[in-house]
């Protein structure tokens, strides 16, 4: 007699495993939402924030720069001891600090309270995007992980898409505090259900954390996020800056010398040697750097070089994350019949020709319907690339390194995110004087002359020439991540 492989598609112990896979999709989704709104409608607030606490720059910068922070240096961090200490465990961790964070973030007493708030909102997000794409892995059965990574990613335009507008509506009618306070019944929900949904993993052999090499990669990206953070406002000549990017580079070799001689090192340089997840990883940098500070751009496109407010703006630049939005369940049932591979070369070509259009079209006489199609290509590109691009480096990697290895590939992916926007605003406002700069921040520059506008123009030119020409290396890097046994493409 014949045995049937239980995980055969059609039998009922694979249709359960399906049925289970879609629950643990919706409580990650939940978590990637809340998240990305969070984020999204911070970044629409923080003037009101400001204005409330009568804050000066620095600390209104560090309201973003430390969550972003403490989020990208310890993403790896906790991976790893997910992967020591149980997945499901952390996981539900995260949603409840992110959502103590947020309540006590609502009654500060003033800005660094808010700060601090911020950081713990940052270590509770950093356990929950640590663990998300894996938990998603370990849940779907192989042929159908494209479609879960798809509807996964997804969630994330639909937070792109709400949270502006959420943002904006509670700030105005509701006051800032319930920026932070509409977190708390979402984040209690997805505690919950996350609590009733996700099964019990058996926990790893209990093994040392590598303390020391967490100690110098959080001071290393600490160190490189403030240099690149100061550098689209204080030029590369500043002191922070240069002591940031010293610090930073003499604590590289540091790292690779401890983690050689660790027992069990944080960063394995092992896991990264494979061709397909160096080059992989690239790619994805390359993507997020090309794609992160696009609406950003945009938006100061259509109030400075157009003169509209900004919720038309806001109207403007929904062409990105309809993209995705459309693109990246699509990309995940495509993913079904296409390798994974093939979906990341795709969206990463179709990315780079949307801000090919983007760069050819600059022009403050430009028809809408022309940004919007390069504007939609970027979105569908980007969402394409990132169901394929995640689907391809989860499936290829042996379980017991996955949240270390998905920890490294969110920190490459925030780190290009924080270069996109200095190197974007540093390049955009190089072609216009330093007394006009800031009129492009405010979005006023149209009302000063044509001379300062079509200068602005160069300053867009530059920038869209810059990200096509790193969207046209991540191509070219994803190409270059064809595994050498690809079992999809079999």
């Amino acid at each position: 007699m014949v045995a049937i492989p239980q995980d055969l598609p059609g039998s009922p112990e694979y249709l359960s495993k399906l049925r289970y896979a879609w629950r643990v999709c919706s409580v990650t989704s939940l978590g990637m939402v809340l998240i990305g709104i969070s984020g999204s409608t911070l970044n629409v607030a923080l003037p009101t924030v400001v204005r409330h606490f009568r804050a000066d720059a620095f600390a209104a910068g560090w309201v973003l720069l430390a969550f972003l922070l403490v989020n990208t240096a310890s993403l790896v961090f906790f991976g790893r001891v997910a992967d020591l200490l149980g997945r499901r465990e952390i996981y539900l961790t995260g949603f409840a600090l992110f959502t103590v964070g947020s309540l006590l973030a609502g009654f500060s007493p003033g800005i660094w309270f808010l700060i601090a708030m911020r950081v713990v909102q940052a270590v509770g997000a950093a356990m929950i995007l640590a663990n998300g794409t894996v938990i998603i892995t370990d849940a779907f059965p192989s042929d159908r992980l494209s479609q879960g990574m798809g509807v996964y990613i997804g969630t994330l335009s639909v937070a792109q898409l709400a949270g502006p507008t959420v943002g904006g509506l509670v700030a105005d009618t509701a006051g800032w505090q319930w920026i932070f306070w509409v977190n708390v019944p979402a984040g209690l929900i997805a505690l919950a259900w996350g609590a009733f949904t996700l099964r019990r993993v058996p926990r790893g052999p209990r093994r040392p954390v590598d303390a020391l090499g967490n100690l110098i990669v959080f001071a290393a990206l600490s160190a490189a996020l403030i240099a690149l953070s100061e550098a689209g406002s204080r030029g590369l000549s500043s002191p922070v800056v240069i002591v940031g990017a010293g610090i930073a580079v003499t604590l590289v070799p540091a790292l690779i010398l401890v983690e050689r001689r660790s027992s069990h090192p944080v960063l394995d340089m092992r896991l990264f040697g494979e061709r397909m997840l160096a080059f992989a990883n690239v790619a994805s940098f390359c993507n997020a750097l090309a794609r992160s500070a696009l609406i950003l751009l945009v938006a100061l496109y259509f109030q400075a070089a157009r003169g509209v407010d900004a919720v038309t703006a806001a109207l403007g630049v929904l062409p990105v994350p309809i993209g995705m939005a459309v693109a990246s369940p699509a990309a995940g049932a495509l993913g079904r019949r296409v390798p994974p591979y093939a979906l990341s070369v795709g969206g990463a070509l179709m990315s780079t020709a949307g801000l090919g259009v983007l760069f050819l079209t600059v022009d403050p006489a430009t028809p809408y319907w022309i940004i919007g199609v390069g504007l939609f290509l970027c979105g569908c590109g980007s969402g394409t690339f990132l169901t394929g691009n995640t689907t391809q480096v989860m499936s290829a990697l042996p379980a017991g390194s996955l949240g270390v290895v998905n920890g490294f590939r969110l920190m490459i992916m925030n780190v290009g995110i924080v270069l996109s926007v200095a190197v974007t605003l540093s390049v955009l406002t190089s072609s216009v004087s330093a007394e006009l700069r800031g009129q492009v921040y405010a979005g006023t520059l149209s009302r000063v002359s044509p001379v300062a506008v079509e200068q602005l123009m160069d300053g867009f030119r530059k920038t869209y020439a810059v990200l096509f020409a790193v969207a046209l290396t991540g191509a070219l890097t994803a190409a270059l991540a064809r595994a050498r046994r690809d079992p999809a493409a079999r």
